[in-house]
């Protein structure tokens, strides 16, 4: 007995439209989530949005693949169950209830109800009552009509229209459950059964997708899946790849899709106004060809599965690279090869460093006039007191220059303890207060912006006058010659003894070995600390003077060894001079010994596909046309019920009429129907 008890509490609380309602609540927060926060993204970029500590507790709870969590697939079968049970338990009472004409009501019962008229017989009964009957048929009404009264001489019409609103309970109903089941079907819980018995493993390794283990692959006939795959221009795919948790699985596809061209189209600002893949899709079974043209929200479907158009990327572009030293006294350059998506290695000293080319841009829309595009690199503890000599290197924001600034190449430097920055250097040199650089970004870590360091060209517009003059700064043996000839080149023409020659030359070869070192930030702190706070500010002019004096005669000297002529003495010298000296100190802050420069490329496109196989798509879909269609009836359809008691003895015929809903057009239709069925009573 207790038994049957507990089992009708469960079966009572599961048919129970609070439950039900409470799981619908439950579902809804979930959804608001998923649809919120980016599903199924690799791990490392919730790492990198939430922290350490969120990260684990988001993880627990299944907020990244909110819809394919084990607790959210429960949630989903109880609804259904629950659901189906609530039909079960008031979807026959509601059937007879519609079939109901209601004719056991009494007399006493209609004179309780709030909305009722009697009226006087001026005719014969069987004629107020075939007028009435008809009245009520040409309003839509059914009846039908019983006798009453001890001796049967009464007679009871009972009417109704709109009793099918109630359908809306049962497709709204109906609907909740097709839509969860759809949902369970996507939810693809086969696959989670075979990940919780072991049968699937994720893959956490990065390796080649051939040597991923079949553990770790899904056959073509998965029931439900969603993956991405990046198709470079003339290769082909027969996998994608699905992100689980903090790895992947390998999906196995029916066929094989293979892109033979990727078009795209700008605005004019730079963003992407419309993309489109020619894809050639090969049958594995049959061998069939289907050529189709996809773009976004036109995609392709073919065995069940869909392929979109999602996005796209760099197909691995070919580029030659020249790279030069930054902080050595070498002044010739090397060459580097590569493509995108591959590393390859180069040598600085004795250090071996790993270059991973990531991205190419044919051409990118900047404004000129922002700090992110022209900043400086930042060098931490720099003198205040010498940059302020040099001015700043910032721009003016307050108009904005928008221009294509050609192309440009991404790629991280990783030494060997794997440590990496990235750097982002743009092919075709920019003109910025009046004069032109070479700019090349960098950052620590994906979250931050790109810190530019400027190189600035020479009258040629080449980067290998200030590469020559840069080698000669940093060049411990030719110190003293640009010494000697900065003295004498400063005191020309004048009575200056032997002994002062030689002072002015030992500074300015002091002043060398101090920029040579760190740059600013090592002739600032030499300032700071053998100078009196007095008397920094005059020490910081002359510092700055012989320093700008000394690299003149550097440039000199670079371009004589480089079987050069003389660079006149003019004011772009003098700029060139001093944005070589800005760029050296910049240099020791940018984080590489070595700047890439791009020399020429053969762009290679690939297009991002996504591929699903969604079975419970059109199920969800009739699910929500069910849904849609319940509710409409449930607000749109007023069951309206009518009672007609004539009374032939007593000359009088009683009106009564009930409605689901109490409103305002109610009390006018009732109005109207107890008119016309008052003038149907008289003569």
């Amino acid at each position: 007995m207790a038994q049957h008890t507990r089992t009708r509490a469960v079966y009572d609380l599961l048919s129970s439209m609070r439950f039900a309602v409470s799981l619908l609540t439950v579902l809804a927060i979930a959804s608001v989530v998923g649809t919120v926060l980016k599903q199924a993204e690799p791990y490392p970029n919730y790492i990198s949005q939430f922290g350490q500590f969120w990260f684990p507790v988001f993880e627990a709870l299944g907020l990244y693949d909110v819809y394919h969590a084990a607790w959210f697939l429960a949630i989903l079968s109880f609804l259904v169950l629950s659901t189906s049970l609530c039909v079960y338990r008031n979807g026959p009472g509601m059937l007879r209830e519609m079939r109901n004409f209601r004719e056991q009501a009494t007399e006493r019962s209609l004179q309780h109800i709030q909305q009722r008229a009697e009226f006087e017989l001026a005719i014969s009964p069987a004629t107020a009552l075939e007028r009435a009957t008809q009245y009520l048929t040409s309003n839509g009404f059914r009846f039908r009509a019983v006798p009453r009264g001890e001796d049967g001489a009464d007679t009871l019409i009972a009417a109704k229209a709109g009793s099918y609103h109630r359908t809306g309970y049962l497709l709204t109903h109906c609907g909740i459950v097709v839509i969860c089941f759809g949902g369970l079907l996507d939810g693809n819980i086969p696959l989670k059964v075979l990940q919780l018995t072991g049968q699937k493993v994720i893959e956490t390794r990065d390796i080649p997708q051939s040597q991923v283990p079949p553990q770790s692959r899904l056959s073509p006939a998965n029931l439900s899946f969603r993956g991405n795959v990046n198709i470079p221009e003339g290769t082909s795919a027969n996998v994608v790849f699905q992100n689980v948790a903090d790895g992947y699985l390998v999906q196995d596809l029916p066929f094989t899709v293979a892109l033979k061209k990727f078009h795209i189209d700008h605005y004019s600002t730079g963003q992407p106004r419309d993309f489109a893949s020619d894809i050639v899709v090969t049958d594995n079974e049959t061998g069939e060809r289907f050529e189709r043209t996809i773009r976004v929200n036109y995609p392709f479907f073919h065995k069940g599965v869909a392929i979109y158009q999602a996005s796209f990327a760099d197909g691995g572009t070919r580029m030659q690279l020249k790279g030069w030293p930054l902080l050595s006294p070498r002044v010739a350059s090397f060459d580097v090869a590569g493509a995108v998506n591959q590393a390859t290695r180069i040598t600085s000293g004795d250090t071996e460093i790993r270059v991973e080319l990531s991205d190419f841009r044919p051409f990118n829309i900047e404004d000129l006039s922002s700090n992110t595009a022209t900043s400086r690199v930042e060098v931490a503890s720099v003198s205040k007191k010498v940059l302020d000599q040099l001015g700043s290197g910032a721009a003016d924001n307050s108009k904005k220059d928008l221009r294509n600034v050609g192309p440009s190449f991404q790629y991280r430097l990783r030494d060997a303890q794997g440590q990496a920055r990235e750097f982002s250097n743009y092919m075709l040199p920019l003109q910025l207060d009046g004069a032109w650089y070479l700019m090349t970004g960098v950052r620590s870590n994906p979250n931050e912006g790109f810190r530019f360091l400027r190189l600035p060209l020479d009258a040629d517009g080449r980067i290998d006058g200030h590469m020559q003059l840069r080698a000669l700064l940093l060049d411990e043996k030719s110190r003293a010659e640009i010494g000697r000839r900065f003295a004498r080149n400063a005191v020309s023409g004048s009575a200056v003894s032997e002994t002062m020659r030689e002072r002015l030359a030992e500074s300015a070869e002091k002043v060398l070995q101090l920029f040579a070192l760190r740059g600013f930030e090592s002739v600032g702190q030499f300032i700071e600390k053998g100078i009196p706070q007095a008397e920094q500010e005059k020490a910081a002019d002359v510092y700055v003077k012989v320093l700008e004096g000394a690299a003149l005669e550097a440039l000199q000297l670079a371009r004589e060894r480089a079987k050069q002529p003389p660079a006149p003495f003019e004011p772009q010298t003098l700029r060139f001079v001093r944005d070589s000296l800005t760029s050296v100190s910049d240099s020791f802050a940018y984080g590489a010994p070595v700047y890439l420069q791009l020399v020429q490329y053969e762009e290679i496109k690939a297009s991002g596909l996504q591929l699903t196989r969604s079975p419970g798509k059109n199920i969800v879909y009739s699910g929500s046309l069910l849904l849609v269609l319940g509710i409409f009836a449930m607000l749109y359809i007023r069951e309206r019920r009518i009672w007609l008691l004539v009374k032939p003895a007593q000359g009088k015929m009683l009106l009564a009429m009930a409605t689901n809903r109490h409103t305002l057009e109610n009390e006018r239709e009732f109005e109207r129907h107890k008119a016309a069925l008052a003038a149907a009573a008289r003569d």
